[in-house]
């Protein structure tokens, strides 16, 4: 028997089983884990965009300020929770209509150093009646284009999957989420990404450059209901938000 499997490997025949040669690392994979760095975050940026829908949750840091998130985004908006400065409020969009929900303590607004600002007796009546309330982002609100891309799938993980740097590809490793490879910018200084081995190679775990957040990514393809608030849970409070 040893003469033989010697003689099919000397005719060229490449056969792996008469000598061993291991057991195929990405045996049951979608594959992604034999390319290179770069065809990984091809392949993984075009499935994130075809995904229809996500759930994105972690922490987020940009222009020095720390978000907490947790977002449900799909084509047509998203819905969420986003805490900073300790203070936390809701977030719907459907097509272009921005919606906005907090507590009567996030419209009296937090100073920088993260307490409670006083407000004039007026001013606290006003957010008194805003308490729990789904308020209209008007389109032209200062406000709108930073807190409606917390809504949009596209321009938020454009925005978040991006590592800086040349690429380079990890070892395989198990997670929580399943099979996964690990592809990072810079050698992990310009961030890491995990990518599945199961299934579409959807991201799963983002650590952002620059101790920028982490975040995960879950639930693709999976949708969830998105509908405008009904009229006694909105109130409109015309052309600008109030105090913005």
């Amino acid at each position: 028997m040893t003469t033989v499997c010697a003689g099919i490997v000397v005719g060229g025949a490449g056969l792996t089983g008469c000598g061993g040669g291991g057991e195929d690392p990405d045996a049951g994979t979608n594959g992604v884990a034999k390319l290179s760095a770069t065809k990984i975050q091809s392949k993984t940026r075009a499935a994130a965009k075809g995904a229809t829908a996500v759930r994105l949750s972690g922490t987020l840091v940009s222009k020095g300020q720390t978000y907490k998130l947790d977002m449900r985004l799909k084509g047509a908006g998203g819905t969420g929770e986003v805490t900073s400065k300790g203070g936390t409020f809701r977030l719907l969009r459907v097509g272009e209509h921005l919606y906005l929900k907090a507590d009567s303590g996030f419209w009296t607004h937090q100073d920088e150093s993260g307490g409670q600002g006083g407000g004039s007796p007026a001013d606290d009546s006003a957010a008194a009646k805003l308490d729990g309330k789904y308020v209209k982002v008007p389109a032209g609100d200062p406000s709108y284009q930073q807190l409606s891309g917390f809504t949009d799938k596209d321009v938020l993980l454009d925005g978040t999957l991006t590592l800086h740097g040349a690429l380079s590809k990890g070892d395989r490793a198990e997670s929580a989420a399943g099979r996964v490879i690990k592809i990072a910018g810079d050698e992990g200084a310009g961030g890491t990404l995990e990518v599945s081995l199961e299934g579409k190679p959807y991201p799963l775990r983002l650590q952002r450059a620059g101790d920028a957040g982490t975040l995960r990514l879950t639930e693709w393809g999976k949708d969830f209901p998105l509908e405008e608030p009904g009229k006694d849970e909105t109130v409109d409070y015309g052309k600008q938000l109030p105090n913005s």
